[in-house]
C-alpha cells in the first residue's frame, strides 16, 4: 500500500507524528513540509496535491462551495480570537473600527482566515458590511476558481504591513504569525482586544478555528481505515501535548473530534462566508459531519 503523504504545519501536536513518538497505526504517512505555509494550500485545493493537507476554514469553505473534491476532518489545528488582529500605525490618529465604513483596509487575501473572521465580527459588532470597505490585497486567494467582489483591490506591496506604512490603507488584518512579525508596534484598532475577544467566544460558544485538517474524496473512498488511523494518532498526539498550550483561546481551540464548539465554528463561519461574498450557497454542516461520522464512532 502507497504511503499517505500528509501536509501538516510545525505545531507541537504535528511535530509528534512527524518523528514517530505517536504512530499511525498500520500506516506509513509520509510527512512533507511546505515554509511559508500558504503555497500549500494553494496546491492542494488547485491541484489535490496531497492526501491529508492542513487547511484555513476560509480556504475549506471556498473549495467546498467550488466543488473540488475534499472532505474536511474534524480537528481544529490553530485557532484564536481576532479582535487584535484588525491593526494601525501607533503614532497615526485612533479609529475606531466602525469608522472604517468608506475607507481602505490591507489583508493579505481577501480569503484569508483571519480576514473572514474580523470581517465577521466587524458586521456583528458595529455594523461595518464587507462592501463598506476597499480591501487592499497583496496575494491571489487560494481557490482558483473564486473571482474577488468589486470592492476588493489587488496591490503591488509585497506586504501587508507596508500598505500601512505607505499610509495607502488606514487599517490592516494581520494573522497571528505577522502580528509577531511584519506587524510588530502595530496597535489594534479595538481598545481591549483580548475582552473583546473572548466576549466573542462566550457569546457563541466556540473559538474561531483557523486551520482544520482536509482529505481528498478519492483517499477517503478507497483508504477509509487508513483515515481513521491517522485521525486517531492526531487526536493522541493533541492529548499528549495538552501540557504545552495554556487556558487562552489559542490553547483551547486545539481539538479532534466532533464536538459542539466544533458545528458552531462551522455553522458561525459559513454564515460569515456567505454574508461576505466569500461563498455562493449555504453550508450543510450536518452534512459534513454525517459524512466522516465513522472517525468518532
Amino acid at each position: 500500500m502507497s504511503p499517505l503523504t500528509v501536509m501538516l504545519g510545525n505545531h507541537a501536536h504535528a511535530r509528534l507524528l512527524k518523528d514517530g513518538t505517536v504512530p499511525v497505526d498500520g500506516v506509513d504517512c509520509r510527512y512533507l513540509e511546505s515554509s511559508p505555509m500558504p503555497p500549500a494550500f494553494a496546491r492542494m485545493v488547485r491541484e489535490l496535491t496531497y492526501d491529508i493537507c492542513e487547511m484555513p476554514m476560509a480556504t475549506y469553505l471556498q473549495a467546498r462551495d467550488a466543488g473540488i473534491p475534499l472532505t474536511l476532518l474534524p480537528a481544529v489545528l490553530v485557532g484564536s480570537t481576532h479582535h487584535r488582529s484588525l491593526t494601525r500605525l501607533p503614532e497615526d490618529p485612533a479609529i475606531a473600527p466602525g469608522d472604517l465604513v468608506g475607507k481602505r483596509v490591507g489583508v493579505r487575501a481577501y480569503g484569508q482566515t483571519t480576514g473572514l473572521w474580523v470581517r465577521g465580527w466587524l458586521r456583528e459588532e458595529y455594523g461595518v458590511e464587507a462592501s463598506d470597505v476597499t480591501w487592499v490585497t497583496t496575494e491571489d486567494v487560494h481557490v482558483a476558481q473564486y473571482v474577488n467582489p468589486p470592492y476588493v483591490e489587488r496591490s503591488t506591496a509585497e506586504r501587508v504591513a507596508d500598505l500601512l506604512r505607505s499610509h495607502d490603507v488606514s487599517a490592516a488584518v494581520l494573522g497571528p504569525k505577522a502580528i509577531g512579525g511584519q506587524g510588530a508596534g502595530l496597535v489594534p484598532l479595538v481598545a481591549d482586544a483580548e475582552a473583546a475577544g473572548l466576549a466573542w467566544t462566550e457569546r457563541h460558544g466556540t473559538i474561531p478555528a483557523n486551520h482544520l485538517l482536509v482529505v481528498r474524496d478519492d483517499v477517503l473512498r478507497e483508504r477509509p481505515e487508513a483515515v481513521l488511523a491517522f485521525h486517531r494518532a492526531l487526536k493522541r498526539a493533541i492529548a499528549r501535548t495538552a501540557d504545552q498550550r495554556d487556558d487562552s483561546p489559542a490553547g483551547r481551540a486545539v481539538t479532534a473530534g466532533w464536538s459542539a464548539s466544533l458545528t458552531a465554528c462551522l455553522e458561525i463561519a459559513a454564515q460569515y462566508a456567505l454574508e461576505q461574498d466569500l461563498i455562493t450557497k449555504s453550508v450543510d454542516v450536518a452534512a459534513i459531519e454525517k459524512k466522516v461520522a465513522f472517525l468518532d464512532a
